[in-house]
């Protein structure tokens, strides 16, 4: 990966390779119309949804009702995202080559997944002029605390949908059907709990209710930060990222 000095025969160091694949991500999401594309449309529709939630006469100033349909819309987001880590470049071949050189299946994973996660980050930024409009106009002025949860809540989604994202990208090739698969497991997991607890007894449905994405972003989006749903979206990434390092373990001996 370059990291390594001529001749020496080490393999860069995870970190440097992890670092390197990040970099390399990000800046070429925006060398491409899809970078622009993806920011523009996240701002827009956020804006849209900024304006008919949060600015109505005589209500609070607060984000609350904000965070919620944000998070709804980084089910799109992500997808688009996602869809690139891994499907293109097995395509083209770029990924076995990789294989075959010493940086590590560890490393390729992190890189593209902390390159997405680093765009992302990138693509909610300009939503906090929102916040900055909401407290300059405001009155009373919003909460900052609950704000920051509300973000803290809309980073650990996109971040565990980029996880998932991750697995399914490493299996296919193609990054259409990559988009089209995340995009309908994202909404099967945030709908189906909603309906399968519709349909069960009030004690069951409330221990599946709290396995749901939506009732756990929905609490960020109040202003309160619960140290178990923070477990809840790293435990995704993590089993996310371990799965993909196994598809592609398995992509290299095949």
């Amino acid at each position: 990966m370059g990291d390594a000095k001529p001749g020496s025969g080490r393999a860069p160091g995870l970190m440097a390779s992890v670092l390197t694949i990040t970099g390399r991500d990000v800046g070429s999401m925006y060398r491409t119309p899809t970078g622009w594309v993806i920011t523009a449309l996240y701002v827009a529709l956020t804006a849209m949804v900024f304006t008919l939630s949060t600015l109505a006469p005589g209500e609070p100033a607060t984000l609350r009702y904000f965070f919620s349909p944000a998070a709804w819309l980084l089910l799109a987001i992500c997808p688009a995202i996602s869809m690139r880590f891994f499907s293109e470049e097995i395509r083209s071949g770029t990924l076995e080559a990789m294989a075959v050189s010493p940086v590590s299946d560890l490393a390729i994973v992190l890189g593209k997944y902390l390159g997405g996660v680093a765009f992302l980050m990138l693509v909610l930024a300009p939503t906090l002029a929102f916040a900055a409009c909401l407290w300059a106009l405001g009155e009373p002025r919003p909460d900052i605390g609950a704000i920051a949860a509300g973000y803290l809540g809309l980073a650990l989604a996109g971040a565990a949908y980029l996880a998932i994202g991750s697995v399914v990208s490493a299996l296919t090739d193609s990054q259409t059907l990559s988009f089209l698969a995340t995009l309908i497991v994202l909404l099967g997991a945030m709908l189906m709990t909603g309906l399968v607890v519709a349909q069960v007894s009030t004690e069951l449905g409330q221990k599946l209710a709290s396995l749901s994405m939506a009732a756990r972003v929905n609490t960020f989006a109040r202003g309160v930060i619960d140290t178990g749903h923070i477990v809840y979206f790293l435990a995704i990434v993590a089993i996310g990222l371990a799965a993909s390092v196994a598809v592609i373990q398995a992509r290299r001996w095949a």
